[in-house]
């Protein structure tokens, strides 16, 4: 047997975790909020010293719930031409054919991903190709579930264009909780299959419009992976 490397065990613990960008900021003020409460509570509670611990185990509590639902798993994409991977963790919750009125103006199917707050919340690439559309709209903030949220919520809509003249259109949607959506994506750039292009704050959901004819590969309240869950495969 090997012996036990710390070093190597925390190299590759950093290979397989890491801290999302945008949640830099929200890590700060939790520290700074942590940091304020219990320096009060020692220097005005000095003799509660039940409370004081209570305090300390809370805020516990909190610092690894926010460290948590930061996090950026580095994964490794299979990427195929044909394949559309999931673009965001958490659980199917509409497979239904629509007509998408914002920029295809044709009938899709829509597949719907809904993030809870545990779910890992970076937004992933469903294909590679020419971003031919990226537009964000202000809105409600209606629980992602609604079936109107996905027309009224803050939302923002990204068509990608892949090789073969396929357009894909997704849409990250602001919940309940939810009320900052970030995204990268930028008009005429080109983009790979399984890479960021953004964020949602504290759960939300994402929808896919794809093509009629395309073959579904999940089942309404599947489990999926960002960058690893096969959605559908586009027909040839």
């Amino acid at each position: 047997m090997e012996p036990f490397n710390p070093s190597e065990s925390l190299t590759k613990t950093r290979q397989l975790m890491t801290i999302h960008k945008e949640g830099y900021t929200s890590l700060a003020l939790c520290i700074l909020f942590i940091a304020i409460i219990n320096a009060l509570a020692h220097f005005y509670l000095p003799e509660l010293v039940w409370l004081r611990y209570a305090l300390y185990t809370l805020s516990f509590v909190l610092f690894i719930i926010i460290l948590q639902f930061f996090r950026s798993p580095n994964i490794s994409v299979s990427q195929h031409d044909s394949h559309i991977v999931c673009p965001a963790d958490g659980k199917v919750v509409v497979i239904e054919e629509t007509d998408e009125t914002e920029f295809l103006k044709d009938r899709r199917i829509q597949v719907s991903i809904f993030m809870s707050p545990i779910n890992v919340h970076v937004n992933r690439y469903p294909l590679s190709g020419v971003v031919k559309f990226s537009k964000y709209h202000p809105g409600k903030f209606l629980v992602a579930w609604h079936p109107k949220s996905s027309t009224e919520n803050e939302r923002t809509t990204v068509v990608v264009e892949n090789k073969n003249g396929v357009q894909v259109l997704f849409r990250q949607i602001a919940g309940a909780l939810a009320r900052r959506i970030v995204c990268y994506s930028k008009e005429g750039e080109n983009v790979e299959q399984g890479s960021q292009f953004g964020f949602i704050k504290f759960g939300s959901r994402v929808d896919l419009f794809l093509p009629i004819g395309t073959e579904i590969k999940v089942n309404l309240n599947q489990v999926v992976k960002g960058g690893k869950t096969i959605i559908a495969e586009l027909k040839s």
